[in-house]
């Protein structure tokens, strides 16, 4: 019970320090549990920037304190939500996540935009029109492109 207390008496007089600890726990909590959607980043960036502001004896209340990290929250994602969003949905580029990517290989069942299945140095593998592939579907033994792979199912387009 004493080490509580001398817990809560450090950060009592050394509030920096707590926001900085509220900081690393929200970018942990964001980065392992959330992936990177936004609220607790925003929050933990404003923890921080309050804390540095208590390091140059800008705060000194807990009001002022915890009213700053309010304010910079809702002003950081203002200003930091579309960016974010923007470039969580950029792609990345093309798919190289294998190196089956781009082999020519034959069909080996009519392939959709749903399932089928492709033969690939012996073995069929499951398969499925990539997305953007206009075609409705690919004949039995007609030759095709791997564009992707989704899990173990193979996107094809027709050659």
């Amino acid at each position: 019970m004493d080490y509580i207390m001398e817990v809560i008496n450090y950060f009592s007089e050394n509030n920096a320090q707590l926001f900085y600890l509220i900081a690393a726990i929200s970018f942990i909590l964001e980065l392992g549990v959330l992936g990177m959607t936004g609220p607790l980043l925003f929050f933990a960036i404003a923890s921080v920037v309050t804390g540095l502001l208590i390091h140059l004896n800008l705060l000194s209340s807990w009001e002022g304190q915890v009213l700053c990290v309010g304010v910079l929250t809702a002003l950081i994602t203002l200003f930091a939500w579309k960016p974010l969003k923007r470039f969580q949905n950029s792609g990345g580029g093309a798919d190289t996540s294998s190196d089956m990517i781009g082999k020519k290989v034959p069909s080996s069942s009519e392939i959709t935009h749903e399932k089928g299945t492709i033969r690939f140095s012996g073995i069929d593998w499951s398969a499925r029109l990539a997305n953007d592939c206009e075609e409705p579907s690919v004949k039995n033994n007609t030759s095709c492109i791997i564009v992707g792979v989704e899990g173990n199912v193979m996107l094809v387009k027709p050659l």
